[in-house]
């Protein structure tokens, strides 16, 4: 049994708790400080979860905030970031006092960031805030791959993959969280991993406008009904030019072909949150308008990826290696029409 602390109590983080639990672990998991209305309403409602609309396991331990460093302060074999990727340098500075040399670090969060004027992946930037604080022999491994909160909480069949620059590493958590209905994978490149898990959130988003894409003066009926091939060309192109990022920016591109590219690329294309904003820029609306009225108070991950990384990548690549790409992170970054070269 291992002592595991999920920093961060939304859909992802508490998810995870599941398999974690049933593989007989002790989770404690603690809410960030703004999230401490979510964890009363978890304990008032007998461990259901608002978000996930699922009772968890009584097992599963949740704290608020305020209590966060005197957990840290206490042993435990591995920490876990469930924060949203805006959140990463509060994780790093909540983490920091108390971060012991070696204890993994499991992130969950799918996202990448403009760091000291560099593309980086979020492990890569927690490896470099930490080690301004003076540490050293960190040990942090990625967990991606098509995993929706909602079902592996509900204990549906989910394959993730878990990635480590030591291998042993990534065999050491697959022992500790797998379970029968949670299968994990391992790779050593996180690097690939990581940029695959994120960068699939803006290619979904183009997916998910295939509709409007498909022919913009038929009739929205014909175009509910016969989109699919317009569908099947943006994967394919999709793909294609995650294959080109991934290994400009140091990964495999074989991984891109694995469950934290085509795998993950494809739960996120056939429903959610991308796909929905997609549908609607592929309708015609401007990116700030369909926010606003549809989409206001829901977070869509690929909008924020391309707000993040967006003009640096604008401002590196070339356009013409990343024509989908480019189309979709000119769409956000610039409020402009949606628009395909086909």
């Amino acid at each position: 049994m291992k002592k595991i602390i999920i920093i961060g109590a939304g859909a992802m983080g508490s998810a995870f708790a599941v398999p974690c639990i049933d593989n007989k672990n002790h989770v404690t998991i603690v809410g960030t400080h703004l999230e401490n209305d979510l964890i009363e309403k978890i304990k008032i409602d007998n461990q259901t979860h608002p978000v996930l609309k699922t009772k968890l396991s009584n097992e599963i331990k949740f704290e608020k905030f305020e209590k966060l460093q005197t957990i840290l302060e206490q042993d435990f074999d591995i920490l876990v970031c469930g924060v949203s990727s805006i959140g990463i340098e509060w994780f790093v500075k909540q983490i920091s006092k108390n971060y012991k040399k070696r204890i993994p670090i499991v992130l969950l969060t799918k996202g990448l960031s403009v760091h000291n004027n560099e593309l980086t992946t979020l492990s890569d930037k927690i490896k470099d805030l930490l080690g301004k604080d003076g540490h050293s022999e960190i040990n942090i491994s990625a967990i991606k791959g098509p995993c929706l909160a909602a079902g592996l909480a509900n204990k549906m069949r989910t394959g993730t993959v878990i990635a480590n620059q030591n291998i042993k590493e990534s065999q050491s958590l697959k022992e500790i969280i797998s379970t029968n209905y949670y299968s994990t994978e391992i790779s050593e490149d996180i690097n690939g991993v990581e940029l695959s898990g994120a960068i699939k959130n803006i290619y979904s988003m183009l997916i998910g406008a295939s509709e409007g894409l498909s022919n913009s003066k038929a009739p929205k009926e014909i175009q509910s009904k016969f989109f699919l091939n317009t569908a099947a060309s943006l994967i394919h192109r999709s793909i294609s030019e995650m294959v080109e990022f991934v290994s400009h920016y140091g990964g495999k591109s074989e991984t891109v072909y694995g469950l934290s590219g085509l795998g993950d690329l494809y739960v996120s294309a056939i429903g959610g949150r991308n796909s929905l904003m997609g549908k609607y820029l592929g309708e015609g609306y401007l990116y700030n308008d369909a926010k606003e009225k549809f989409m206001k108070n829901i977070t869509v991950e690929g909008a924020q990826l391309a707000l993040e990384i967006g003009p640096k990548i604008l401002q590196d690549l070339n356009p013409q290696h990343f024509p989908l790409m480019f189309s979709m992170l000119r769409t956000i970054c610039e409020n402009k029409k949606l628009e395909i070269n086909w």
